[in-house]
């Protein structure tokens, strides 16, 4: 699994504190107020947090493309309908988790996956919970 640790980023861009319509132009520059640092928004906890490269469609109706990279927090405690990085039986996946009944489910997010039932003897590891997804709009 490719990891890029972000602990070291540093990385502001400008803020522009106004919604803009994806129809008629609106002069942004008039409401710049501040800079955003980017490495607090994405790495809150910057020791259990990292980032992975999603391979794969089943969470295109999620908004986490093929090529994509997942922000992942290993602190955060998952719960039903949080998005995550497992392990199950050797093979990492990018999936919501559903409490299902008694079950457990990995579900995905495009229907041409079926859900995977987690049984009690799978080899199942949480890795983390996805925060947020960066997406290169150029491809």
């Amino acid at each position: 699994m490719e990891a890029l640790k972000m602990s070291e980023l540093n990385i502001t861009l400008p803020f522009f504190n106004t919604s803009i319509p994806a129809g008629f132009p609106t002069p942004a520059l008039d409401y710049q107020e501040e800079e955003i640092d980017l490495s607090r928004i994405l790495q809150p906890n910057p020791a259990t947090t990292f980032i992975i490269r999603v391979k794969g469609d089943s969470m295109t109706d999620a908004s986490i493309p093929d090529g994509c990279m997942a922000v992942v927090d290993r602190s955060i405690r998952p719960g039903t309908g949080d998005i995550i990085v497992a392990a199950l039986n050797g093979e990492y996946t990018v999936k919501r988790l559903v409490k299902a009944g008694r079950s457990w489910v990995l579900h995905p997010e495009n229907a041409f996956y079926k859900p995977i039932i987690i049984t009690e003897d799978a080899d199942f590891q949480v890795w983390g919970v996805v925060t947020a997804v960066i997406v290169d709009m150029r491809k």
